[in-house]
């Protein structure tokens, strides 16, 4: 009996504190997944398909996604350079050097 109203308490409490993990936001790889499924984005490897021949030499470093602008980041000759792209249409709305 002793043990069972220890390991109540201590359910009751690993439960607390794993709730609000549970409510996180959509990280961007599954709401660029959901965007593309639903017609409202192209697929992410089209995007980058497109952009990085535009940046010879420079290291691709990976996506961001904010529901309707990919932003792809490079390194480049050791500088970061973010390449903003409509998630729709696929053109570059904008460049940071």
């Amino acid at each position: 009996m002793r043990l069972f109203r220890t390991l109540i308490p201590a359910a009751l409490a690993a439960s607390l504190i794993a709730g609000p993990a549970l409510a996180d936001p959509p990280r961007d790889a599954e709401r660029a997944f959901q965007a593309t499924r639903e017609g409202r984005s192209m697929p992410l490897p089209k995007i980058e398909r497109r952009v990085m021949p535009l940046l010879p030499g420079a290291d691709y470093l990976g996506p961001e996604f904010n529901g309707s602008t990919y932003r792809l980041k490079f390194m480049k000759n050791g500088r970061v350079i973010w390449v903003d792209v409509d998630a729709a249409t696929g053109r570059i709305k904008g460049r940071s050097h």
